[in-house]
């Protein structure tokens, strides 16, 4: 087991002023039901640097119901048409929506898309109007996760250590 310091934040308004804009040409963000096989490779491709291992850990079929669920809504971000991020939420529709995923693969960081991909993503869930969005971060994230969050609207609730398999 290792012990990592977990943060919860949450997002308790829709975000004001204009969305963030596109930081490069032929970029965009939307709403998609990605295949198993493309999330995974996403996901992968995404979360192998941070050590995500949650969906790859889910049988087969239960990743599929989820991904399939109404209430899960994955926005993704391409550039020139290849996926490049995502954003996945869990709740949509309800009161509480769970910020589940959110990444980028590591050739496409340092150039504003995360920042983008999360505006245009959280945007959207808020026009489904629930209570709150929240999301929990931990030490193995991306050093510029909790800023990003914090300058997209989110603040921290709540702090813990949590064990969590090696």
């Amino acid at each position: 087991m290792v012990d990592l310091l977990v943060t919860y934040m949450e997002m308790n308004e829709a975000p004001g002023g204009v969305p963030f804009p596109t930081p490069v040409p032929d970029a965009w963000v939307a709403r998609e039901q990605p295949e198993r096989s493309d999330y995974l490779a996403l996901y992968r491709a995404i979360g192998e640097p941070l050590q995500w291992d949650q969906r790859l850990r889910m049988p087969s079929d239960a990743l599929q119901v989820l991904l399939s669920d109404n209430t899960t809504h994955v926005y993704v971000l391409r550039v020139d048409g290849q996926a490049v991020g995502l954003c996945e939420f869990v709740g949509a529709g309800g009161a509480d929506v769970e910020l589940a995923n959110f990444g980028l693969i590591p050739e496409f960081q340092g150039r504003r898309l995360g920042p983008y991909l999360l505006d245009q993503s959280v945007r959207a869930i808020w026009s489904l109007a629930p209570r709150r969005v929240w999301l929990h971060t931990d030490t193995n994230d991306h050093a510029g996760a909790q800023p990003t969050y914090r300058r997209a609207g989110f603040k921290p609730y709540m702090q813990r250590v949590e064990s969590f398999p090696d």
